[in-house]
Parts: C-alpha cells; sequence; structure tokens
C-alpha cells in the first residue's frame, strides 16, 4: 500500500513539473497571440482602424511608441497600440463591483509592429484564456469580445 502511495506521489509531483515548465516556457505563446500582417505597416494601421470601426468598435486611443522613444532619443522600429473597445461588452464590466476589477484589461489593445525582418505583426492578449477562472460574466464578455476581435484581425493577418 505504501508502494502505490509514493508512486501516486511521485507522479504528482512529476505532473505538476512537467505543467509548470510547459507554462514557463510556453505561457507567453498562449496568453499572447501574434500573426504575421498580409500587408505593410500603414495598410495594417489603417486596415485595422477602418475594420473596428466597421464592426461597431471605437478606437478611442493609438499609441506611436516608435514615436515615444523617438522624444526620449531612442531609435525603434514601428510600433503603434491601439485601444479598442465595444460599449457593449465595456458596460457589462463596468457595472458590476466583482466584475469591474477586469477594468484593468480593458479597453482591448491592438498592437502593430515591424520586427528586423521587415514585416508586419499583429498582437494581441489572449483573453479568451485569461478570462478562464473569472466569473461567468466576465468570461462569457471575454470570450465574445475575443471572437469579435479576431473576426476583425482575420482580415488583415495570415493565418496558419
Amino acid at each position: 500500500m505504501k508502494k502505490y502511495i509514493l508512486t501516486a506521489l511521485i507522479s504528482l509531483v512529476a505532473g505538476f513539473g512537467a505543467a509548470t515548465l510547459i507554462l514557463f516556457y510556453q505561457g507567453t505563446s498562449m496568453m499572447i497571440l501574434e500573426n504575421q500582417s498580409r500587408f505593410d505597416f500603414e495598410k495594417t494601421v489603417a486596415g485595422l482602424e477602418d475594420l473596428a470601426r466597421d464592426q461597431g468598435w471605437s478606437v478611442p486611443a493609438v499609441h506611436d511608441l516608435q514615436k515615444s522613444m523617438e522624444k526620449a532619443g531612442h531609435d525603434v522600429n514601428e510600433v503603434k497600440v491601439f485601444a479598442l473597445c465595444n460599449p457593449d461588452h465595456a458596460v457589462n464590466i463596468l457595472q458590476g463591483d466583482e466584475e469591474r476589477i477586469v477594468s484593468s484589461m480593458m479597453p482591448c489593445r491592438v498592437a502593430v509592429y515591424v520586427k528586423t525582418d521587415g514585416r508586419t505583426y499583429i498582437s494581441r492578449m489572449n483573453s479568451k484564456l485569461m478570462s478562464k477562472g473569472m466569473n461567468r460574466n466576465v468570461r462569457s464578455t471575454m470570450k465574445s469580445a475575443f471572437t469579435e476581435m479576431e473576426k476583425i484581425l482575420s482580415r488583415l493577418v495570415i493565418t496558419e
């Protein structure tokens, strides 16, 4: 009996260790999604704004990180971070006390940037995955927002 308990404990610890290693090495690729754009930087930026607005999303802010870095004396490739908002989703988070904790993740953010290979990429948080473990309303809202955002981005990215 002791042998079975010891074997079970060793298996449990090994499984936990393996899961930890997987999350450590693969966590970023699960939490942050990245796709290459079909277009150059300027067309991707314009397309994202137009497609988002066409789907009922607003673009309350666009942060030009390249310009910010230039002001600080640094030279980086083109990077713009879009704050995208859909009021129908936002209200589900903002009107409830338990849900409001998630407001630090709002509005949805999408980055468009150029890597050293000269190609344009789009990244965003995997809010569907990040909502796991949250209450039903947050999960449902974040899943819906994620699905809509992926639909918008599908017109811009190369899918594998």
